[in-house]
C-alpha cells in the first residue's frame, strides 16, 4: 500500500504561506532548490522543469493531491495542470478546466485518498494546503517539512485541525544548503482508550 506524504515548506513559526497565500517571504536558495528537486524531481511543476534543468522520472510519488487554492496559481499561469507527469487530483467544489491529467475530487476526500493509496504504484504527495491537510490528517502516513530559516509572523498554518494532538515519530532530520532543515515524521497510531 502506498503512503500519503505531506511534503511541504514551512517557516520556523509554522506557516506554509502568508495570510493571503503569498510565498515570497520564503528564502529561495538555488542550491537548496536543486537538492530538493534532485530528491523528488516529480515535485517540480512542469512549466519550471526546463528552466531549472529538472528532468528525470518520478522517484517516489505517482500521484499528487491538492486543494483548489493550491491549484489556483497553475490556473492563473494559464496551465490546467502543474504536474501532468503525475496523476493529479484537485479537491474542489468548483469547476476545473478540462484536462485528462487532472481528476476533480469532491465529497468523500478521505475515501478517495484511501483508494489512491490502495491502488497506486507509488506514494501519494499531499501538496497542500492547510485545510486539506487538516481534513486528511487521519490518512497522512508521513510528513516531510522543509523548515525554512524565516519567521513569517502570520499566515496559513501547516494544517488546520483545531485542537487535536497527533503523535508523530521523528524518522529523519537533515540540514540542507541554505539553512533549510528537512524533518521527516511518521504517523503513530492514536490510542483509543
Amino acid at each position: 500500500m502506498a503512503d500519503l506524504v505531506y511534503y511541504v515548506a514551512a517557516s520556523l513559526d509554522g506557516f506554509i504561506a502568508g495570510p493571503d497565500g503569498q510565498t515570497d517571504g520564503f528564502p529561495v536558495d538555488p542550491e537548496t532548490v536543486g537538492d530538493l528537486f534532485a530528491r523528488y524531481p516529480e515535485t517540480c511543476p512542469a512549466h519550471l522543469r526546463d528552466a531549472l534543468g529538472v528532468s528525470g522520472a518520478p522517484r517516489r510519488f505517482a500521484a499528487v493531491v491538492m486543494g483548489a487554492r493550491t491549484h489556483q496559481p497553475a490556473l492563473d499561469a494559464g496551465l490546467t495542470s502543474a504536474y501532468p507527469h503525475l496523476e493529479q487530483h484537485v479537491v474542489t467544489h468548483g469547476e476545473l478546466p478540462d484536462d485528462p491529467t487532472v481528476t476533480r475530487v469532491e465529497g468523500d476526500v478521505a475515501g478517495h485518498v484511501r483508494r489512491l493509496k490502495a491502488g497506486g504504484d507509488g506514494d501519494v504527495w499531499l501538496c497542500g494546503g492547510a485545510d486539506l491537510a487538516g481534513q486528511l490528517v487521519e490518512e497522512i502516513d508521513e510528513i516531510q517539512v522543509k523548515l525554512n530559516p524565516v519567521l513569517l509572523g502570520d499566515g496559513i498554518p501547516l494544517a488546520r485541525l483545531g485542537y487535536a494532538p497527533r503523535p508523530l515519530e521523528l524518522a529523519g532530520s537533515e540540514t540542507l544548503p541554505g539553512g533549510v532543515v528537512l524533518l521527516t515524521y511518521r504517523a503513530r497510531p492514536v490510542d483509543v482508550a
